[in-house]
């Protein structure tokens, strides 16, 4: 039982005023009163807790758009062609005069699951710090110098230096 049903329960029972169990439970009064009116027009079903969702969704991507940008990117693919959002956009202006936006085409293509998304940032969570507990614990090789003989044999040199600590 949620919080608000139970406080218009307390109301109906015992007949307490609205404005003082809002103060003792900490709600919003009006909101309080919304719920009460929803009850004595509804009976036990207007407690309920209902669904936020909008009713409809008016600038959402048509579901002919939707197949469209699917089968253009089969297409595409087919033939070779790259078949990003972009691609997609600017064949789909050639058809018609009012098309969605790239990040649009990108959601519907990953809703249909033809894309991935692969984050360009590592997240921070990923992050190693580098550093020593103690001094001369790690070391590090900063330079590596390549030099030719006489004999053009090449030869590697590595610059060794220890890190500090903190660092």
């Amino acid at each position: 039982m949620d919080k608000g049903r139970f406080v218009i329960e307390v109301h109906l029972r015992t007949g307490r005023p609205i404005g003082e169990l809002a103060r003792i439970y900490d709600m919003d009064r009006s909101w309080l009163y919304r719920r009460l009116a929803r009850y004595r027009r509804e009976g036990a079903a207007g407690l309920e807790p209902r669904s936020r969702r909008p009713k409809s969704s008016p600038r959402k991507v048509t579901d002919r758009f939707e197949d469209e940008i699917v089968t253009m990117r089969k297409q595409l693919i087919d033939a070779g062609f790259d078949a990003g959002a972009e691609t997609i956009r600017v064949h789909l202006a050639k058809r018609h005069e009012i098309v969605p936006s790239v990040s649009t085409i990108w959601r519907v293509l990953k809703a249909r699951g033809f894309v991935t998304p692969q984050p360009h940032k590592r997240p921070r969570s990923s992050y190693v710090r580098f550093c020593a507990a103690l001094p001369n614990e790690c070391w590090q090789a900063d330079v590596e110098r390549h030099e030719a003989l006489l004999n053009r044999e090449e030869v590697k040199d590595l610059l060794l230096q220890p890190v500090a600590a903190g660092w």
